[in-house]
């Protein structure tokens, strides 16, 4: 086994206690949580390992990494999620590899997912990132749509062509009432899901939690968690 192998079945094997800790904790099933790992600004040769070793879901926040990465590991039994702020030009080239976007926030975007997922005869699972720091209609500091949008944007994109809706998506905010409060944000983003399966059942998907407070979204019943750091390390950033 290389070193970073090593080093990645180590960390995985940490986060994973980490998940099933946070489960026996919050009276879930370990299986009821989808561990996503992030790996941006990390190489194809990580995602390689990190399917060696189990990985299943893979995510990725810019579309000039992960095209090319997606495409250098199209043998791989790996799910794609890109979960960064999405710029429509970038729309075709993420639709091409993606198997869910976690960032769809406005209507323009859905209008563009579901031309490109029809043209490439995909069906690409949508999840709508919630901003809890904006207004009850406005937009986020780091994207998303605030809960007044939920509804609009989940009735569009469940009638939209090629695309599937699946669930929410959050962020846990830096400003605003839930700054710092990390698991009265993903509380109140399972609330807001409650609120969407009324109207569209399947759409029980709910991505809250990253390194740093993935128990806070366990402990309030996110399905995925999104986890980078804690599996791939800190990376020295370029420049």
């Amino acid at each position: 086994m290389t070193d970073r192998k090593t080093q990645l079945a180590e960390n995985l094997a940490k986060v994973e206690e980490r998940i099933t800790a946070a489960c026996v904790a919050a009276g879930r099933k370990r299986e009821e949580v989808t561990l996503i790992v992030v790996t941006k600004t990390y190489p194809a040769s990580d995602v390689r390992i990190l399917s060696e070793l189990g990985a299943r879901h893979v995510a990725e926040n810019r579309d000039q990494d992960a095209a090319p990465k997606a495409a250098a590991c199209s043998d791989l039994p790996l799910s794609w999620h890109f979960v960064g702020q999405l710029q429509t030009n970038k729309v075709r080239s993420v639709v091409g590899y993606a198997d869910f976007v976690q960032s769809v926030d406005r209507s323009k975007l859905v209008t563009a997912l579901s031309k490109e997922a029809v043209r490439a005869e995909r069906e690409v699972g949508c999840l709508i990132q919630v901003a809890l720091d904006a207004e009850e209609s406005g937009r986020g500091e780091r994207g998303g749509v605030g809960p007044g949008g939920i509804e609009e944007l989940g009735d569009l994109i469940a009638h939209a062509p090629g695309l599937r809706l699946d669930g929410l998506m959050t962020v846990a905010p830096l400003t605003g009432p839930y700054a710092g409060r990390q698991q009265a944000a993903f509380e109140r983003l399972m609330d807001l899901s409650t609120v969407l399966r009324r109207a569209h059942p399947a759409a029980n998907m709910v991505s809250a939690g990253m390194s740093s407070d993935l128990e806070q979204a366990v402990a309030a019943g996110a399905t995925h968690v999104r986890v980078g750091t804690a599996v791939l390390g800190v990376r020295p950033r370029l420049g």
